[in-house]
């Protein structure tokens, strides 16, 4: 693969102790090496990558004097979760900001940059494996990695914040972001993450904007009996695109409660990965969606039973407006060993327009006897019969349309692990429906009337 800016120099001049400058030069030569990955490949069916074009992407040098305008954008930002026991805030890739809360003392929390470690930290790399040249490219151009560890039996009250602050402005090409985050709950400890990404500083005339490619990355390790939740929720304006990695893995009587919403983005794709590798392990995962104009949203998930009396449970709802599409593709693997197990895997899809589109691809692949299974999928638009309820007492189509869809939102939302991503939810999902619903589209060019909404987090 020829690319003039991703270059090994490039590469190497990226802060970091040796261990992590050996790291990047060996991902980059893989990189050099691999091939785009093609629509032709099952993991990215329907997805365009075809279309994909990588080289008018740049790899960004990030800030880590501080000067950059993030540590107050981040505490904005995470006002609406409440409190936390700690904000970590990072500006294209690069930490800025590490606000740990006064009442939580340092033997109960770890939590900083990988830059000051002299070894490579226990799990990086091992739940998320570079799988393709994406995987690769993240590896060798990551500038940090926020690193998180909750010891063994420690209980956290309130959860870590993250935010990513994304700036699309540069002085020559688009920029390409690498966000990184590794978090290890030690046995019998419990947690919480909220991870927040968002787009800032593209409102300011006076300087040049271009399109970003952002390739987070986020690792989740869960120890026997500890417990994890985790919401992650993407707000990147349509000027990204956002190829996304959630890997986790679960212990032996260990939970992980996951809640992702990917709200931003031109094309943004997210691939959840979750390992259940200790007897009697559950996990949760849970995403919300909402499509407009012309963005593409697209969902992989792999719920990967290794042991015994595992269980998950993974329930995905969107709607797509307008011209965009949503795609699902989801395997439940049960694998020999793992009798007793349970797996569930349900994906619901709304259709607002008669020009957006959703895919729904279930798959299972059973190894094992004695295991519960199943897994079902919906893609249609808003129910008539509800429509009808609602209109018959005297509720307008607008209104009802309105309602429904919020509805379907937000009984989601009510599931969320923490108290104050649920209301985030409900109010950004609000704000982009406006216009968006089948009546409020103007019957001569099916085209919502006025401007559409901004984009909720620009600072």
């Amino acid at each position: 693969m020829t690319l003039t800016a991703f270059t090994n120099d490039a590469s190497t001049a990226l802060a970091g102790p040796p261990w992590l400058t050996r790291r990047r030069a060996g991902a980059w030569e893989r990189f050099a090496a691999a091939s785009l990955p093609q629509e032709a490949e099952e993991v990215w069916r329907y997805s365009g990558i075809d279309r994909f074009d990588l080289d008018p992407f740049v790899p960004v040098q990030p800030d880590h004097t501080g000067a950059a305008p993030g540590p107050d954008v981040g505490r904005t930002l995470a006002q609406p979760f409440g409190r936390r026991a700690a904000l970590v805030v990072t500006y294209n890739g690069a930490i800025v900001e590490v606000d740990r809360a006064p009442m939580v003392p340092d033997d109960q929390l770890s939590v900083g940059s990988v830059l000051a470690e002299a070894e490579v930290p226990p799990g990086l790399g091992e739940l998320a494996p570079a799988r393709d040249a994406f995987g690769e490219l993240h590896d060798a151009f990551m500038a940090d990695v926020v690193h998180i560890v909750v010891p063994k039996k420690v209980v956290l009250p309130d959860p870590v914040v993250i935010v990513h602050l994304i700036d699309r402005v540069t002085n020559s090409g688009s920029p390409s972001v690498f966000p990184r985050v590794l978090v290890h709950v030690g046995s019998s400890a419990e947690a919480g993450i909220i991870e927040l990404i968002a787009s800032v500083g593209t409102q300011d005339s006076e300087r040049s904007v271009s399109p970003a490619l952002v390739i987070p990355v986020t690792e989740l390790e869960v120890e026997d009996d500890a417990h994890l939740a985790y919401a992650n929720l993407q707000v990147l304006d349509q000027a990204c695109t956002e190829l996304a990695v959630q890997a986790s893995r679960v212990g032996r009587n260990a939970t992980l409660r996951s809640f992702t919403v990917s709200l931003g983005g031109a094309y943004a794709r997210v691939r959840t990965d979750s390992d259940l590798v200790g007897q009697g392990g559950h996990t949760s995962l849970l995403a919300a969606y909402l499509g407009t104009d012309k963005q593409v949203h697209d969902f992989r998930t792999l719920q990967d039973h290794h042991a015994p009396r595992t269980e998950s449970e993974l329930l995905f709802k969107g709607a797509v407006a307008d011209e965009s599409r949503s795609v699902y593709s989801g395997l439940i693997h049960i694998r020999h060993g793992a009798q007793g197990a349970h797996a569930f895997q349900t994906n619901h899809n709304l259709v607002l327009s008669e020009g957006a589109h959703a895919d729904s691809v279930p798959n299972l692949d059973i190894e094992e006897n004695d295991v519960r299974c199943s897994h079902a999928s919906t893609v249609g638009p808003i129910d008539e019969d509800q429509r009808y309820y609602l209109e018959s007492r005297g509720i307008s189509p607008a209104v009802a349309e309105r309602l429904i869809v919020l509805g379907f939102f937000s009984d989601l939302a009510s599931r969320a692990p923490f108290a104050g991503v649920g209301p985030w939810v409900d109010d950004a999902v609000s704000r982009r429906l406006s216009g968006r619903l089948p009546s409020d589209r103007h019957p001569s060019d099916g085209l919502p009337p006025g401007d559409p909404p901004a984009n909720d987090v620009m600072a």
